[in-house]
């Protein structure tokens, strides 16, 4: 008898089909929805990751040990020395590129208007390794060093109603704490994949911002890109030593995960959807259990016939998970194949968030692309049979425990 329980077991799944296709589904919808979130949360983190590597911190940030602790004054004074730092970063083997920045707040004069704008003052020519700003530039072009020229984020101009050949005046707070101005061409309009870029950045030559706002030599940030495999905190730990060693300045020399605590709380986020995930299973298998349930009370004289002739309650309780596990197997499937095809569709269309995101300020670009996986959506498959097919041990074990006499009075 037990050689014959798979057999019995998918045959009994297609006797009340209805009911073996609303299980089926409910664990299809879940598998479905499990696979989408993951692959949205997946393009997220990616998505994150690289925005704030190439245009906020790097993998590994160099700035001023005091710049943190004073940043809301806007401390250009306590910046770091590019021009010593660089040979430095030259000769380790896990740095594959550097770059200086200057991030400054600054009032952009417009007759008698005036609107704040986030400045940042970069060497294009090093930008390349970080930032493809070739691709970036939706009209006119980079701007050139040495050069009172400005790269400006689209939505920026719009709302100034700015173009090509406007000129601006930017009027900001000098590292010796005075007021400067300085007239700037518009020579570029970018289209930035993170909004906050796009509504009030200003990228100029950092040769011309230095001048601009009184550093001379000196840079705010030093960003670094290392080698694939390298260890980004203990390259940014060796770093930070051999810069103390060479030049006697202690600087503040993180990796980018230390610094960002919104990727943190990003990836923190991920490891609870896991826990969510377990309990969306959980809510779809109730409905195999109340469909098994039902089956039983349905079966009462097959199960007693089946008792009378010799099957044990061990076999009732391997037959009812059996065809409990088809139905898991054939749900999952299908819902987990839907998921990671409409996943990947979405992947290379990419979800527009560009409404939802406006005038929030994250690292996130406006449209996202959902990442697939096979390997995960191998794990969500098995993960969904294994929870679906447990859920049906409880009515199998009450089916195991009807006594023949008992099961057999019913019609």
């Amino acid at each position: 008898m037990m050689t014959n329980l798979p057999k019995l077991a998918f045959r009994n799944i297609f006797r009340n089909l209805r009911r073996s296709i609303l299980s089926a589904v409910a664990i299809a919808v879940s598998a479905m929805s499990i696979v989408m979130l993951f692959g949205l949360l997946d393009g997220m983190e990616a998505d994150m990751a690289n925005n704030l590597k190439s245009y906020y911190t790097g993998q590994i940030r160099i700035q001023h040990a005091d710049f943190e602790k004073y940043e809301r004054y806007n401390p250009l004074h306590l910046g770091v020395d590019w021009q010593s730092i660089e040979p430095i970063l030259a000769t380790n083997s896990n740095v594959r590129a550097a770059t200086p920045r200057i991030n400054f707040p600054a009032n952009m004069y417009l007759g008698d208007d005036t609107h704040g704008v986030m400045g940042v003052g970069v060497d294009f020519a090093r930008e390349e390794a970080f930032i493809d700003f070739p691709s970036l530039v939706k009209e006119g072009r980079i701007p050139e060093q040495g050069k009172n020229e400005i790269l400006m984020g689209f939505a920026l101009a719009r709302d100034m109603h700015l173009g090509l050949g406007d000129k601006v005046t930017l009027l900001s707070t000098t590292a010796t704490r005075g007021s400067n101005a300085i007239t700037f061409q518009i020579v570029g309009i970018a289209g930035f994949p993170v909004a906050s870029l796009n509504a009030n950045s200003i990228w100029a030559p950092i040769d011309r911002v230095q001048y601009f706002l009184r550093m001379e030599a000196l840079t705010q940030n030093i960003l670094v890109l290392l080698n694939d495999g390298a260890n980004e905190k203990q390259v940014a730990i060796e770093i930070g030593n051999e810069i103390e060693n060479k030049l006697g300045t202690t600087t503040d020399t993180r990796s980018w995960k230390e610094l960002n605590k919104m990727y943190s709380l990003l990836r923190i986020a991920k490891t609870a959807y896991y826990f969510i995930a377990m309990f969306f299973f959980l809510l779809g298998s109730t409905v195999i259990i109340n469909t098994t349930m039902m089956v039983i009370f349905e079966r009462m004289r097959e199960i007693g016939t089946l008792s009378a002739l010799g099957m044990q309650g061990s076999e009732l309780t391997r037959l009812f998970l059996l065809e409990g596990f088809f139905i898991s197997v054939i749900g999952s499937f299908v819902g987990v194949l839907i998921g990671f095809i409409g996943t990947y569709y979405m992947g290379k269309v990419g979800l527009d968030f560009t409404d939802a995101l406006s005038g929030i300020d994250m690292e996130i670009s406006s449209i996202l692309y959902p990442e697939t996986s096979v390997v995960k959506a191998i794990i969500i498959w098995a993960y969904a049979v294994v929870i679906s097919t447990l859920s049906t041990f409880i009515p199998s074990h009450h089916a195991s425990k009807i006594q023949p006499v008992e099961a057999l009075r019913y019609v």
